[in-house]
């Protein structure tokens, strides 16, 4: 039984709950083992459609690394950073997911748990959510999460004035410059984040699939090389069952009955 992270199933969607609350949902090793596991096994998982990462309780989603001592503190530093890789590999696995996946964003994310939140393809943040990247305060720099923000972030100046400061931002903040695509008040966060489940539990999961995988790979090719590359894509999606579904349903008027093919 897990103890640093809760997974359950909602309809088409399975939840993941980082399950610290009183160290403010930080990642300490077991966590962050525990939720490769849950990634895997929900991804394998017919019934499940798309995914939700949040933080347990109403302080924080996640407030990055556990610094607080453990496992970590206690490594030399060739194993510790051979433990670090092990978030690398959580970040990525998300990305390399067959599913999207929504994080529920209460409270703070700060550090790790930042780049945790821009690793996921959809961030809806409560209004009065924080986030930062304090690392600097402590004397270190937000080196493995820079891959992941600087790609999610409208502005790379303000994303180096967020790591050299160390300063936290508001949802509002957060939203202008592009982590989070949508902020809402606290009180209809879950209403939020259910409909936006909704809207992708709706479509086909073989090309929520492709997609998804599409967009991650052409977002590091230059444009020829991209516009190759989704060509490729649109050829096989055409080959999709469910895209003659979806194009029969649209002339006939009706909801698709989609196969996941």
């Amino acid at each position: 039984m897990s103890e640093t992270i809760i997974t359950e199933i909602r309809g088409q969607s399975g939840w993941i709950i980082l399950n610290r609350e009183e160290r403010r949902n930080s990642m300490n090793p077991d966590l962050i083992r525990e939720l490769l596991v849950a990634l895997k096994d929900f991804e394998e998982n017919e019934e499940v459609i798309s995914l939700v990462l949040t933080g347990a309780g109403v302080k924080a989603f996640c407030a990055g690394m556990d610094l607080g001592g453990g496992e970590a503190m206690q490594l030399g530093p060739i194993d510790r950073h051979e433990l670090q890789r092990v978030f690398v590999s959580l970040l990525k696995a998300i990305k390399e997911l067959k599913k999207p996946i929504v994080a529920r964003v209460q409270g703070l994310a700060l550090g790790g748990g930042l780049g945790l939140m821009s690793a996921c393809d959809i961030a809806i943040a409560a209004d009065d959510a924080q986030f930062g990247t304090p690392e600097i305060n402590l004397g270190l720099f937000p080196y493995i999460i820079m891959a992941t923000l600087i790609r999610n972030t409208r502005s790379s100046k303000q994303l180096l004035e967020l790591m050299l400061t160390g300063e936290r931002i508001s949802a509002a903040e957060a939203c202008e410059i592009g982590f989070v695509n949508r902020v809402v008040e606290r009180k209809n966060l879950d209403q939020a984040v259910e409909e936006m489940m909704q809207k992708l539990n709706a479509k086909s999961p073989a090309i929520l699939r492709l997609g998804r995988r599409a967009f991650y790979t052409m977002r590091d090719l230059d444009y020829e090389h991209a516009m190759e590359y989704l060509s490729a894509m649109l050829a096989l999606n055409m080959q999709a069952e469910d895209m003659v579904e979806g194009v029969s349903a649209f002339m006939e008027k009706r909801e698709p009955k989609w196969q996941g093919k």
